[in-house]
């Protein structure tokens, strides 16, 4: 079994003069969930080659288990040293796609004809599709073949607005996931502030935010098993 996992390649969170990129728990964790159920694990970037950590997501309080692992494991460092670029990569060649967030995602990602389109053949072709935390946002763009919004009428999850607040970031990221989600026609729902929340609508999964990427990944393969 196969699933590609794609990262951002953005760095710069707005103007604020900070980094930003992916989460390393959002990655970690999923990363050997998959590995450990012996899926091959393929990691992409729309720039290809190494994406930027968001440095703080890297600080003691938010480490864990699975990113002390990844840390010291050096295959997993130099896979992601090397990621193949967005464009490169086949849908048709993975059993599943797999979104880590981080704030990156909401200025490259989203944007990004190569990821629009990735979605969109993966789930025309009944791949599944998982997305956590800020991942959700890129699916603002992302159309079903009558052109109404992906989300639309779909159950979906993602970071919150007062998650966001509460990072102090609310003004700063150029959308809110929340908002997006919900304009977009989805039917969104929550759990309370940090708390683990997965949703699945058929092959569409999501997660609420970084305490949800663990069970993100489980959910995905459970849903593989079935198939």
């Amino acid at each position: 079994m196969k699933i590609l996992t794609v990262l951002t390649s953005h760095d710069q969170l707005g103007n604020t003069g900070r980094k930003t990129g992916f989460w390393l728990e959002e990655l970690a964790a999923p990363y050997y969930i998959f590995k450990d159920a012996g899926v091959e694990v393929t990691l992409a970037s729309p720039k290809g080659g190494k994406p930027p950590l968001d440095p703080k997501s890297n600080e003691p309080d938010f480490q864990t288990d699975a990113t002390h692992r990844f840390e010291a494991d050096a295959e997993a460092k130099l896979a992601l040293a090397s990621t193949v670029t967005l464009s490169s990569v086949n849908h048709n060649d993975f059993d599943a796609i797999f979104y880590p967030g981080g704030h990156g995602p909401l200025w490259d990602l989203a944007e990004d004809e190569n990821s629009i389109r990735l979605i969109t053949q993966a789930l025309a072709n009944n791949t599944p599709v998982a997305l956590v935390c800020h991942a959700p946002g890129v699916l603002r763009h992302v159309k079903n073949a009558d052109g109404t919004p992906l989300v639309q009428g779909k159950k979906v999850t993602g970071f919150t607005n007062s998650e966001e607040a509460a990072v102090g970031l609310v003004d700063v990221v150029p959308f809110l996931v929340e908002d997006e989600l919900i304009k977009n026609g989805g039917l969104y729902s929550k759990s309370s502030d940090w708390a683990s929340y997965v949703v699945q609508d058929g092959i569409l999964i999501t997660g609420q935010n970084p305490a949800s990427s663990a069970d993100t990944a489980k959910q995905l393969l459970q849903l593989l098993a079935t198939r």
